[in-house]
């Protein structure tokens, strides 16, 4: 992946160049990492356990160093600058706090770390705490709040010395879903209003397309996709993208035609599918599409054609409150759904084992040679 260099631009905040970490000496769990985090941006680190999305936060924070590499903030070279010295903001999962100190006085700590006391301090923690909603809180200690309560603490935590950076590793993930989704839209408005740069790590790839601006997808040490969240959806680079990123339903075959931006595929039992090719296709060689479920039309046999269709079968009907999933079956595929909206007519007495059709843009079949 093609990165900028510092001197080039003044937008860039962080620069990983060249960067590789190993804790064995013989497996790298981050291999050859180039990334640039720009300044005032929400970047998510997004990817499953052992992709290496925490280790890079950690080697950013300073709690662990690379094995090879360049990392700088701000034009400094941190690689050996201990944690309390980079200017950088932490929100852990597990929040982190003191239990034995209050909350003003755990949301203070890292003033007194940086020598900052008195007026000024009193003045900062009771700005931190209004930016998360708890200043009237300062006296209760964290035994005395709920999860959601210590969390916003964590975060006050974080901002109440101003830093450039701020770094949160999962940190949404010990609450249930509905405070995380509500803590979600207010982590947002935060970074709207802050202006700071957000750095996120989380597996969660709703919550990555909730808040980002951009996500990094890892997987094995690697940046698999940088993007926009839209880029990343619509247009994954390759299959585990598309694979990890939202629901896709893939399709495998072999090239039939390429030509241009198009290309059909070939199904095993005979179907042929329009699509749109990633990388270099050839007629001939083994592929496998990707495309998303709402992307994917369910129609009457006798509708007019109005793009590529597919014929198979019903293999059930899953009810989701707004729209229904329509599991098909398709020969010697792995089973695919398609969302409908409810009142869809070509839905209605659908039985498992009923023919079905379904119709799509080539444009949104992407082909992965």
């Amino acid at each position: 992946m093609s990165a900028v260099p510092h001197s080039v631009t003044d937008d860039v905040l962080v620069s990983f160049r060249g960067v590789k970490k190993t804790y064995d000496g013989s497996h790298l769990v981050v291999k050859q990492l180039d990334l640039d985090i720009r300044r005032g941006e929400f970047l998510t680190l997004l990817g499953p356990s052992g992709s290496g999305k925490t280790t890079c936060l950690m080697m950013l924070a300073g709690f662990e160093f690379p094995t090879g590499g360049e990392i700088r903030l701000d034009g400094r070279l941190l690689n050996r600058v201990p944690p309390h010295q980079r200017n950088i903001g932490m929100v852990f999962q597990n929040y982190a706090l003191f239990p034995h100190l209050t909350v003003a006085q755990n949301v203070g700590y890292p003033l007194s770390v940086r020598g900052i006391k008195g007026s000024a301090a009193e003045r900062q923690v009771l700005e931190a705490l209004g930016m998360v909603h708890m200043d009237k809180f300062g006296k209760r200690y964290p035994g005395q709040l709920s999860g959601g309560q210590q969390q916003r603490i964590a975060l006050a935590r974080a901002l109440v010395f101003k830093p450039q950076l701020v770094l949160m590793d999962e940190p949404l993930g010990a609450l249930d879903k509905q405070l995380r989704e509500h803590m979600q839209i207010e982590l947002k408005a935060l970074h709207r209003q802050l202006g700071m740069t957000f750095v996120y790590v989380t597996h969660d790839q709703n919550e990555a397309l909730t808040m980002s601006d951009r996500v990094a997808v890892f997987d094995q040490g690697v940046i698999q996709q940088l993007a926009p969240v839209g880029a990343l959806y619509e247009t994954p680079d390759n299959l585990f993208v598309a694979g990890f990123i939202g629901d896709s339903n893939q399709l495998r075959g072999q090239i039939a035609t390429a030509q241009g931006e198009g290309c059909v595929l070939a199904l095993p039992g005979g179907q042929q599918v329009q699509g749109r090719p990633v990388g270099p296709a050839a007629a001939g060689r083994a592929a496998t599409a990707s495309i998303r479920p709402e992307r994917m039309r369910l129609v009457a046999p006798d509708a007019p054609v109005a793009g590529s269709r597919l014929q198979g079968q019903a293999a059930g009907v899953i009810y989701f409150g707004d729209h229904v999933r329509l599991q098909c079956a398709f020969e010697q595929q792995a089973q695919c759904f398609v969302k409908v909206p409810l009142g869809t007519p070509a839905l209605a007495r659908i039985a498992t084992g009923d023919p079905v059709t379904l119709e799509f843009d080539p444009e949104h079949l992407r082909v992965y040679a």
